[in-house]
Formats: C-alpha cells, sequence, structure tokens
C-alpha cells in the first residue's frame, strides 16, 4: 500500500463517519419536526374552541355593557327628577316654614319676657356703664335692637 492509498482510505473512512453524523442528526431534526407539527396540531384543536368561548364572552360581556348604560342613563334622569323635585318642594314649602318657625319663635320669647315692671333682671355696671342683663334662651336676634 502506497501512501496515497492509505490517505484514501483514510478521507473515506471520515467521509463515512462524517455521512452517518449528518445522517443522525437528519433524522432528529426530522423527530423534532414530528414533535412540532403535532404540539401545533393540538394547540390549533385547543385554541379553536377557546377562541370562539372568547368570542362569546365578549359579545356576552357587550349585551350587559349595554344594559349598565341603560341602567346608567335611567339613574342619571332619575337623579335630576328627584333634584328637580327636591328644588320644587324647597321653594314651594321653604319660605312658608321658615317663616312659620320664625313666627313660633318670636311668640316663644314674648311669652317668656313677661316680667313684671320693676322686678325686671339686675344690671350690671362697670367703670360707669350700665351692661344689660343676660338674655333668656342664650342667642340674640340679629335682625332686632334692644
Amino acid at each position: 500500500m502506497s501512501g496515497g492509498e492509505v490517505a484514501g482510505i483514510l478521507v473515506a473512512v471520515f467521509w463515512a463517519i462524517l455521512v452517518s453524523f449528518l445522517a443522525l442528526a437528519l433524522v432528529r431534526l426530522a423527530q423534532t419536526l414530528k414533535a412540532a407539527t403535532r404540539l401545533v396540531d393540538e394547540v390549533t384543536e385547543q385554541a379553536v374552541p377557546l377562541l370562539s368561548e372568547a368570542s362569546a364572552t365578549v359579545r356576552e360581556a357587550n349585551t350587559q355593557l349595554a344594559r349598565v348604560d341603560s341602567i346608567a342613563s335611567d339613574v342619571q334622569e332619575v337623579t335630576s327628577n328627584a333634584s328637580a323635585l327636591s328644588s320644587t318642594v324647597s321653594s314651594a314649602f321653604g319660605g312658608p316654614l321658615v317663616k312659620v318657625a320664625a313666627f313660633g319663635y318670636g311668640v316663644r320669647r314674648a311669652i317668656g319676657r313677661k316680667v313684671p315692671p320693676g322686678e325686671g333682671p339686675a344690671r350690671t355696671v362697670v367703670i360707669g356703664k350700665t351692661l344689660p342683663s343676660a338674655r333668656r334662651g342664650g342667642r340674640r336676634n340679629r335682625g332686632s335692637k334692644g
């Protein structure tokens, strides 16, 4: 055997080893592609029903939102009606009720002030000034003098 024949055999052996490694890599790549194809098929089988359920859920949510919007507009209308009613009642009965309450307060004060002359409350003198005694009830009527 000459050196060229040995070199040819070595190249053939290395070539056979290289081809077997490449064949093994291609077989594993084919298995990986088959597994990926199966995984994609399974995901597709599960995703289609999920998407249809999600679509149905979104449609139902839109229906519920439309109902809530209707309810909110009704509540807004009721609120504006209640506000209008409140202002109407306040303007219709508020003035007369305040007048009746003021009249009752005045009558109570007038009845409570009936003190015989000369027996009135004592006055206090402070450095030459006479101060009125404290009034009954503890509140002063700002609108009246005296």
